[in-house]
């Protein structure tokens, strides 16, 4: 059982630290009614995210002693149990005579915490908390939290967030006049190395995503899910990162691990590539054309960063920008986002927005714009869709073909519209 002492300690050491901590502010609202789940890749920026909600209540009126932040992954607090958790609540009602908000980090190490974060929902306390991992949006855990919490999803920055946590503002007025050549070049790291806040302050990103990446392998997917066989899950996350602009089948997956020597089931397979979505890796896309079976074995599968993305590949820069827009199309617009395949094939598409989007490096090849070009003009007409769009790295212009425009964007303007 925990020691009530350390507890108090603890919570005094959290306010102080919240207090002081600096930060940039990230785009995301919390409305003050509600609570909140934030799930999402290590490092992503989710505890920053709660000390950001800190400082905003502190600017609306509340004191730091309403605040009880606990950080779950303190090495001083050992296994936990779920009678634990009642400790730090009494805790602080100990300490301090008021009602808490509470936010708790890292919180899914705790067995049962989602009955624990119930029953403070159900007692009316404001509750935030952040996870990294399958458990967080579990079936079983959905149905303890009845409704009673938000899930929020916290992506790596945003090309805007990137660019504001490098002195940039592109909110300001002229910001791309003003600071065009600047943007550019950021933008080029953003490119490659992705949009995770703590790669930005290392000089050895590939090192660095790279130890990241091994945490997310064997913490969150070796581990937790008590996998084996590392060699073949290795494998195929390999090769989803070679195939990240192709729809991949369950079938072809399991043939390629088992042809370097390791044999695998397509079963088995399956099961890895849910793994893999549910640990905040990978970012699953649907056909919107294909039958029910298709939909789910013929996806298209991006990885959530372009950095980890880059890891895997030795000629990156086509899969890299269309991965990139994968990422800024879910983060937006989250389910509504598919591609679009049935014979001819169109990268994005946005039934509700009425959008097709292609991705292409470059135009400048004449097969290159023919083959993107005619396919958006196929599907646009047999979809009745009339915006249209080719991002590119850094061209731009109008096209007019076939009584359609086509709008061709550098991605770096596209990410900051």
């Amino acid at each position: 059982m925990l020691n009530k002492d350390l507890i108090k300690d603890i919570i005094i050491e959290n306010q102080r630290f919240i207090f002081s901590v600096s930060f940039f502010e990230r785009d995301y609202a919390f409305e003050d009614a509600l609570n909140y789940v934030l799930v999402g890749l290590r490092r992503a920026g989710k505890s920053y995210l709660l000390y950001q909600r800190i400082h905003q209540l502190l600017e609306k009126g509340h004191r730091m002693e309403e605040i009880c932040y606990f950080n779950f992954e303190d090495d001083r607090l050992g296994i936990m149990t779920l009678a634990d958790l009642d400790i730090i609540k009494s805790a602080y009602e100990e300490m301090f005579d008021t009602q808490p908000v509470f936010f708790f980090d890292e919180i899914q190490v705790v067995e049962g915490w989602e009955k624990f974060a119930r029953r403070l929902a159900d007692q009316k306390y404001r509750v935030y908390i952040t996870g990294s991992n399958a458990k967080m949006l579990s079936s079983e855990i959905a149905t303890t939290l009845g409704g009673r919490y938000m899930i929020k999803e916290v992506f790596p920055l945003s090309f805007a967030e990137y660019l504001s946590f490098s002195g940039i503002n592109v909110k300001e007025k002229n910001a791309l006049h003003l600071h065009g050549k600047e943007i550019v070049k950021h933008f080029e790291t953003y490119f490659r190395f992705g949009g995770l806040p703590e790669v930005m302050n290392v000089a050895d990103k590939r090192s660095w995503l790279s130890g990241l990446f091994n945490k997310v392998f064997f913490g969150d997917l070796v581990a937790r899910y008590d996998i084996r066989n590392d060699f073949g899950l290795r494998i195929l996350a390999k090769k989803l990162a070679e195939s990240v602009k192709q729809p991949s089948s369950y079938n072809r997956l399991a043939n390629v691990v088992s042809s370097t020597g390791k044999k695998t089931s397509t079963d088995t397979v399956i099961d890895y590539v849910y793994y893999m979505c549910e640990s905040w890796l990978l970012l699953p896309l649907e056909n919107n054309i294909g039958k029910l079976t298709e939909r789910n074995t013929q996806r298209k599968y991006y990885f959530i960063d372009n950095g980890i993305l880059n890891l895997f590949l030795t000629d990156p820069e086509t899969s890299l920008l269309e991965n990139m827009v994968a990422i800024n199309l879910i983060r937006k617009h989250k389910n509504e986002v598919c591609f679009y395949h049935n014979g001819v094939e169109v990268d994005f598409y946005l039934p509700e927005q009425k959008q097709l989007i292609q991705t292409s490096y470059s135009l400048q090849d004449e097969s290159a714009f023919q083959r993107e070009t005619e396919a958006l003009i196929k599907v646009s007409k047999h979809l009745e869709v009339n915006d249209l769009m080719i991002i590119t790295k850094d061209e731009e212009t109008v096209l007019e073909k076939d009584g359609k425009t086509i709008q061709v964007v550098p991605l770096w303007k596209w990410l900051l519209e």
